[in-house]
């Protein structure tokens, strides 16, 4: 048997009880050219919540019955496919499940000798890091001196891109929601500087921390932080568009930014989805993967026990509770 959350209702506002409802289903048999694998890690990501919408975006909507969609570390259980054999390690769109099977189209091989844990996986080496990878360096190819500012800082994505902006020799001034998390951004990671967008006036720290104004914005929160932001940006700068995470609970649309600061200061702001770049994957893993042996690149998961508990976790995503990268473990290796 297979223990699954079945998408039930399209939430409005934030996920509740009964938008996704935990069930058994039997494991069905392998055709020609399938594989089955056991689901060992869970992604929990922002993009969950727009994926229940029922909304056709870079994907497919989801419908009502669903198996809810989510990207998965597991093991090749049994095979009916040449290119994969049993225990194999593949990281694939297995939703929140036990067992998926799939015909191994879009199934990447994990290798087994890098010296890096399974989890970081589906963090640093995952969508996670090549988020944070190509949005930074592709979208707004940044330069020793510029300053950066990134919202979420302290998040999966945006510690990540605060890093590897240090390492580009930029300035970088990270947003976050705690004063325990800016001090880590600061004392740990390394950066230049941060603001509590809760305790702290934003505009004015802004101003403080950044004198010269802003070259490049990494966005990952939208709303009133980032017509904070659009206010100190200078001309010519950009903006790597990779979420909007206070609006994805929003029962109506909010008012938006100040985007006349687009026109007036000639910013160029372009969106992304990491899909784009699966053929660049390998460039990014050989940068990432030096960058943390060399201890440039620090990160954390926050991995939460068993399947079951997966609808409660994700809320930890919109109430910021998360302590990095949000992993459910379904089961063991």
């Amino acid at each position: 048997m297979n223990k699954q959350w079945i998408l039930s209702k399209f939430p409005v506002g934030e996920i509740k009880e009964g938008d996704l409802v935990y069930q058994e289903s039997e494991i069905p048999e392998l055709n020609e050219g399938e594989i089955l694998i056991k689901n060992i890690y869970l992604s929990l990501d922002p993009a969950n919540r727009g994926w229940m919408s029922g909304q056709k975006s870079y994907v497919d909507a989801m419908n009502i019955g669903d198996i809810m969609r989510g990207g998965t570390i597991g093991v090749v259980e049994e095979t009916n496919n040449n290119d994969f054999k049993k225990g194999d390690i593949v990281n694939a769109m297995g939703g929140w499940q036990q067992f998926c099977v799939s015909n191994g189209k879009g199934v990447r091989k994990i290798p087994l000798d890098t010296g890096f844990p399974l989890d970081s996986f589906m963090s640093i080496f995952g969508m996670t890091g090549m988020t944070a990878y190509f949005g930074l360096l592709d979208i707004t190819k940044p330069q020793e001196g510029e300053t950066l500012v990134v919202s979420a800082a302290a998040g999966a994505v945006g510690s990540i891109v605060s890093q590897i902006g240090k390492i580009k020799g930029c300035r970088v001034i990270g947003i976050a929601g705690s004063q325990e998390k800016c001090d880590w951004l600061v004392n740990d990671l390394g950066i230049d500087g941060s603001i509590n967008y809760k305790t702290d006036n934003l505009r004015g720290k802004l101003k403080e921390l950044c004198p010269k104004g802003i070259d490049i914005y990494f966005e990952n929160v939208g709303g009133p932080i980032t017509d904070a932001v659009l206010s100190r940006m200078n001309i010519g700068s950009r903006i790597s568009l990779c979420g909007l995470i206070s609006a994805y609970n929003a029962e109506s649309i909010a008012p938006g930014p100040a985007w006349g600061n687009l026109l007036v200061k000639r910013i160029n702001l372009k969106g992304f989805i990491v899909f784009d770049y699966i053929k660049r994957y390998l460039e990014a893993y050989q940068d990432l993967s030096n960058w943390v042996r060399d201890g440039k690149i620090k990160y954390k998961n926050d991995i939460v026990p068993g399947l079951e508990n997966a609808s409660h976790a994700i809320k930890k995503l919109f109430s910021g509770e998360n302590n990095g990268k949000l992993i459910v473990q379904i089961a063991d290796l």
